[in-house]
């Protein structure tokens, strides 16, 4: 009797995805439980402090000129996390191996290991450069006020967008993730999006910063997931 209620308390509790705003990841998009879609950039950055004067008020010039262009938000997000040597040391580990030069063994062998103590020691650090994209319907102007408002309030769109309105809302949204991007590049940065298996590692790293550091996510479509 004991063992179904402490079964059925369990049962009771709310998972994890319970407390976050995201209920999938698609074809690139997040999708938001209030039906809201997010795309998102990562972008390159620009030493500013070594660039002329001229050069600086270039710079500032075009921000501000790309700033203005956008008639709906976007958030920008940079992250800085320990640096992940790990996939490049296996590399090493692995031309070690075949390394038929003793000599060259040796100095692969020694170049590991001053990479391992330097990362270690030094705690190196990267920074990341994120736009983040949204799309709401209710701020697609091309619609009517009451046509924008009664696509949010059905109750469906809480959990899973239909194909057909997950289409036509992507649409709006690569509209603007175009302008974005040629903003951005106006600026002199590179840009690219995030596709589905980097939007998962993005927010896998995020939620699990000390877990995705020791374990790597791998390949979306090999991963088994329960359904809940």
């Amino acid at each position: 009797m004991k063992n179904k209620k402490a079964v059925k308390k369990n049962a009771s509790k709310p998972n994890t995805q319970t407390y976050l705003d995201i209920t999938e990841v698609r074809d690139g998009v997040v999708v938001l439980r209030d039906g809201t879609i997010r795309a998102v950039l990562i972008t390159s950055s620009v030493n500013f402090a070594l660039k002329s004067e001229d050069e600086q008020n270039s710079t500032i010039s075009a921000y501000v000129g790309f700033l203005n262009s956008l008639d709906f938000p976007v958030q920008i997000c940079v992250q800085s996390r320990r640096l992940q040597i790990k996939p490049y040391l296996k590399k090493l580990i692995a031309r070690e191996k075949v390394q038929s030069n003793e000599l060259l063994r040796v100095q692969t062998a020694d170049y590991r290991s001053f990479i391992e103590e330097l990362v270690d020691i030094g705690k190196i650090m990267t920074k990341k450069y994120y736009v983040i994209v949204p799309f709401d319907p209710l701020s697609n102007k091309k619609k009517s006020f009451w046509a924008r408002f009664k696509e949010v309030l059905k109750p469906a769109l809480s959990l899973h967008l239909k194909d057909e309105r997950f289409r036509q809302r992507k649409e709006d949204l690569d509209l603007r993730v175009r302008q974005v991007s040629a903003g951005l590049e106006g600026i002199g940065l590179q840009v690219a999006q995030l596709d589905t298996q980097s939007l998962i590692e993005l927010y896998y790293n995020t939620y699990n910063p000390d877990i995705s550091f020791a374990e790597q996510l791998g390949d979306i479509d090999k991963l088994q997931i329960e359904e809940v």
